[in-house]
């Protein structure tokens, strides 16, 4: 009888454990919350199924629920590969060693911002932010979002010489860009600022009434999301592994996944092509 049980707590040990083994070399990824879940999860979910047949590996999606959550996901070895936005990228690679921006969008090379207003503002479009903003409501995205805050602020404290809370009535943080545009569109708030790609998809989608909100001004340039990946996944998957990420991103022609993002297509960047990104940052007090 004693034999007959440990004959059985072993081969139940074994079932449990193979599960595990297959799990540790399971590849996962995940991505910042820069729209709603249920648009970002239908994303990656093909994303998954693409890098799954790409690296003959088992690759999973898991969603977040916060920039500061993906970043965390990243540096605890959670996740191996993030879409990270320009800031989160920085904040992650410099928590984990040896880890790599892999490639962007081609339109992240130079990506932009718009500013968007209600129409109660009167505010028009303009090649210059408008100081008629002042003392009216503000939205930002996600407080750790490169396009929701980072860059917007920038511009706020450059313009007007002060920080956000002395320029405007009210500030606030939406969450996400979608969510930001809701609210500008409804009246919650007067002004807020959005990526481009953003808006463009859902004005393209016809999810803008454009007789309530506007654009007003259009950022200068600056280098934004791209895929990150940790230093250490050549240890864990095999030489060469990091390469074969990258390669397989670059090699996404997929007419339906890259237009899901959207974007035209994926490139080569390196993490030296986010330091103005880092030096914004570290001016404004977000990166120490």
């Amino acid at each position: 009888m004693a034999t007959s049980f440990i004959r059985k707590f072993v081969l139940s040990s074994l079932l449990l454990l193979t599960p595990l083994a297959v799990s540790a070399q399971t590849f996962v990824f995940t991505a910042i919350p820069d729209e709603d879940e249920t648009k970002l999860v239908e994303r990656f979910r093909g994303i998954a199924d693409y890098l799954e047949k790409e690296l003959d590996i088992e690759v999973k999606y898991i969603p977040v629920k916060s920039y500061a959550a993906a970043i965390s996901a990243f540096r605890n070895n959670q996740v191996q590969l993030a879409w990270f936005g320009g800031l989160s990228g920085v904040q992650a690679r410099s928590l984990v060693p040896g880890s790599q921006a892999l490639a962007q969008g081609v339109e992240d090379e130079a990506f932009y911002n718009y500013f968007i207003a209600h129409k109660s503002t009167g505010l028009e479009k303009s090649d210059t932010l408008s100081k008629d903003i002042r003392g009216k409501t503000f939205t930002f995205g996600s407080k750790g979002s490169t396009s929701g805050r980072l860059i917007p602020e920038y511009h706020i404290r450059t313009i007007f010489e002060e920080a956000p809370e002395e320029v405007f009535s009210r500030v606030g943080f939406s969450g996400n860009h979608t969510r930001t545009l809701r609210l500008v569109e409804a009246g919650t708030y007067d002004v807020g600022a959005i990526n481009y790609a953003v808006w463009e998809k859902e004005l393209e989608n016809g999810n803008i009434d454009t007789d309530e909100v506007k654009v007003i001004w259009k950022t200068p340039a600056y280098p934004n999301y791209q895929w990150t990946i940790r230093g250490d996944v050549d240890e864990r998957y095999g030489d060469g592994f990091m390469e074969k990420v990258r390669q397989a991103l670059l090699d996404m022609d997929d007419p339906e996944l890259l237009e899901s993002f959207p974007r035209s297509g994926f490139i080569p960047t390196a993490n030296e092509n986010y330091a103005p990104i880092q030096s914004v940052a570290e001016q404004i007090g977000i990166l120490d």
